[in-house]
């Protein structure tokens, strides 16, 4: 069955709903925002060509979206893509996804935008046509923004759904598609968050030999190719209660043996500056803070983790051999000691999660690049560095292969990619086409 994509309902009106919506109408679908309160509904879209940055650059497209309750589910019927983007709890979807059954024509496909809840326990004990036409569409924030959305099938999705999503959100959204499978997190958030609450730990001990945490952000931005926020930047601007709530996920569903289940929970100054309510931008300071002077110039202070107090923050300039992935993540320093450990141990861990969460490098450093900003994938950054010189450093530390790196070296390959990018290594040990961007 050929399936097509014109009329979209979003249900849920948040931050992330009414993205979703204002992208759909921007591309000139006609979109019917739902959530518990219509009148908030209305305002929402009021809203979305106000601001700095609005939703919408086109007040047009905001006459595309009508308003309407979660009471009533009767537009539905006249929909062709039903998109749920309501709060993250198992009970409520799965309540909500019994009426968009009962409500919604055939044909017409269902998606969750959930990032913690498996897609098999939110389609449990639905109906075989629900099993059938739902998939999910992980879009990332802000919509407008983010190039990435990770598509997940569950097991009994068509491929004529996944077809006609891929379609739509690739041709009419613009969004960068990214294959993912059924994992806890998906691609962009198992391995970019894995980064993330690794960094806080292992950053600990690096401070205590002496690095500031300027250095380490300086050292964790353009050397390797991240954004210029670095470790403790990125977590302001996160916050670090949408990090905790992260990684309660990842302790409740990362598989026996993950390393990420060790690095789930906070370290305990972390913990201490999420008690007090020290969030990061949100609250106006976490690891950063900037602030008025008398004079009208701002002011940036560091909450310096070894004395937990606020102090100027210090102008970092990195040297050489600091200065370039190859260099650093191999030198004989602290710096270089440092980003082997973080740098060099979020790659062995995307290295180890094919096939895992996806069946594709390709589909990895895709996620990476367009969610998370990263200048190179894991195994694009891995094929730079050269992959023989990672192994051997491996061997050398005792540690065992990660798959994909054990792949290669079996397969007599010298990196994931040749020719030029038109091929990658799959996990089977055999050279894939690569479907071009």
């Amino acid at each position: 069955m050929q399936r097509s994509i014109e009329t979209v309902a979003v249900l849920g009106a948040g931050t992330m709903g009414a993205g979703i919506a204002a992208a759909c109408a921007a591309a000139g679908s006609r979109v019917h925002l739902l959530d518990l309160d219509a009148g908030r509904v209305a305002e929402v879209i009021g809203r979305m060509t106000e601001g700095r940055a609005p939703l919408l650059d086109d007040p047009a497209a905001a006459g595309r979206i009508s308003a309407g309750s979660l009471d009533d589910l009767s537009v539905l019927a006249d929909c062709d893509w039903i998109c749920e983007a309501v709060v993250e709890d198992l009970a409520i979807k799965q309540t909500l996804f019994r009426r968009v059954e009962e409500a919604r024509k055939n044909g017409s496909i269902v998606t969750t935008n959930t990032s913690g809840i498996p897609l098999r326990d939110l389609a449990n004990g639905m109906p075989e046509r629900f099993r059938r036409d739902v998939a999910v569409t992980h879009f990332f924030n802000p919509v407008k923004v983010m190039r990435l959305l990770e598509l997940v099938p569950g097991a009994e999705t068509d491929d004529d759904t996944l077809a006609a999503l891929r379609a739509y959100c690739s041709a009419n959204l613009g969004k960068g598609v990214v294959l993912a499978k059924d994992t806890v997190n998906f691609i962009g958030n198992r391995i970019g968050c894995y980064w993330i609450l690794a960094g806080l730990h292992q950053a600990r001990a690096a401070l205590e030999g002496g690095l500031s945490m300027e250095t380490v952000d300086a050292l964790m931005s353009a050397p390797v190719g991240l954004p210029a926020t670095g470790l403790y930047g990125l977590v302001d601007l996160i916050g670090l209660d949408v990090m905790d709530l992260v990684g309660k996920n990842l302790a409740a569903n990362l598989p026996a043996g993950d390393p990420g289940l060790a690095c789930a929970a906070f370290p305990p100054a972390e913990q201490a500056m999420l008690e007090r309510g020290q969030l990061g931008r949100k609250s106006g300071g976490g690891f950063y803070r900037v602030t008025k002077r008398d004079d009208g110039s701002k002011l940036k202070e560091v909450f310096d983790l070894r004395d937990q107090a606020w102090r100027v923050a210090d102008e970092v300039t990195l040297a050489a051999p600091h200065t370039e992935a190859g260099a650093l993540l191999f030198a004989d320093t602290p710096e270089g000691r440092f980003a082997w450990q973080l740098m060099g141990g979020t790659l062995c861990y995307a290295a180890d999660l094919v096939p895992e969460i996806s069946d594709s490098v390709v589909g990895v450093d895709r996620a990476m690049r367009w969610g998370f900003n990263w200048q190179q994938g894991p195994f694009e950054l891995l094929d730079a560095l050269g992959p023989d010189r990672v192994i051997a450093r491996l061997e050398a530390e005792g540690k065992a292969l990660p798959r994909m790196l054990a792949v290669l070296r079996d397969a007599g390959a010298t990196g994931f990619y040749r020719n030029g990018g038109a091929e990658c290594l799959g996990p089977d040990g055999q050279w894939q086409a690569v479907e071009p961007e």
